[in-house]
């Protein structure tokens, strides 16, 4: 396990004068699962008017917020100090796929309710017998989840290349499957699509990547990247899974889960509108800094 602290800066700095915003954000850390909260602070300049706090179906915090001030620059910061840890998957094999497909969508899994909202198609996901063919290679007759997760995640891996210039943040996830170019959010919208079309549920997790400096560099604050990766659903022993194409097959504590949902749509990390400021530019820092680790 890998204790962190997290500051995530983003900036918009106006061109003019903008009177008034209103904003959603979701960079608060779930609680539960890998990871283990110890605090979390957001500050934003200038001062909201009105903010408040909730959770949305997923269970993810959303925070809302309105600045009704003239002002020519916008600056949240989210700051969290984390604990996370790996999958353990203690050996196992996990049922075969199909018994975990057959359970879900026969309602016979304690779980189905839950897993049952990441089957269908979503804003940026729909299935398709394209995605079926290409996930079928790894999700052979009888294979087990975790053999087959194994071999799905490595060739994603392998068959895709990352190419930040190949695809915009709402490139159709057909699209990226066609190129077998693009970024994490691509590989994770591309392996989502697979894994629902042959009947599995699976959903699309956003967070923080630890990323390490070549050897003999230091390490550079406000350098580390947001990230996202799958949560494949494993029957009601294993649970959700974490993999990560961009990376290897199963998440390590390098991986800090924030928000999830069926896809991009789901856990956009900041949106809203704002009157009056001309052209802005846009500004992200995000510093993941290992506190204190301990083997598990």
């Amino acid at each position: 396990m890998t204790t962190y602290k997290i500051t995530h800066t983003t900036s918009y700095a106006y061109s003019g004068v903008s009177s008034v915003c209103h904003n959603l954000l979701m960079m608060t850390p779930r609680e539960g699962g890998r990871v283990e909260t110890h605090n979390h602070r957001i500050v934003i300049r200038p001062t909201p008017t009105v903010s408040s706090r909730r959770k949305d179906y997923f269970g993810n915090h959303v925070n809302s917020f309105s600045v009704e001030e003239q002002h020519k620059k916008l600056v949240i910061t989210a700051t969290s100090r984390v604990t996370v840890s790996g999958e353990t998957l203690d050996g196992s094999a996990g049922p075969a796929w199909e018994r975990v497909r057959d359970d879900v969508q026969n309602a016979t899994d304690p779980e189905w309710f839950e897993a049952s909202a990441y089957v269908f198609d979503s804003p940026r996901i729909a299935r398709s017998g394209v995605f079926a063919q290409y996930a079928a290679q790894s999700f052979r007759p009888a294979a087990h989840m975790i053999e087959a997760l194994r071999d799905f995640t490595a060739r994603i891996h392998s068959d895709f290349v990352y190419d930040a210039g190949a695809t915009a943040v709402d490139t159709p996830v057909d699209k990226s499957f066609q190129l077998r170019r693009g970024v994490c959010q691509d590989f994770a919208h591309v392996g989502v699509a697979c894994i629902r079309s042959i009947g599995l549920p699976a959903r699309y997790v956003s967070g923080y990547l630890r990323t390490v400096p070549p050897p003999g560099k230091e390490r550079l604050v406000g350098a580390d990247q947001s990230h996202a990766w799958i949560a494949v659903y494993c029957g009601a022993d294993l649970g959700w899974v974490e993999i990560d194409p961009t990376n290897k097959p199963f998440c390590s504590s390098a991986q800090v889960p924030v928000t999830w949902g069926r896809d991009y749509s789901d856990v956009v990390p900041l949106r809203g509108v704002f009157v009056g400021g001309g052209e802005h530019v846009l500004t992200v820092s995000v510093d993941v800094c290992p506190a204190e680790s301990k083997s598990s």
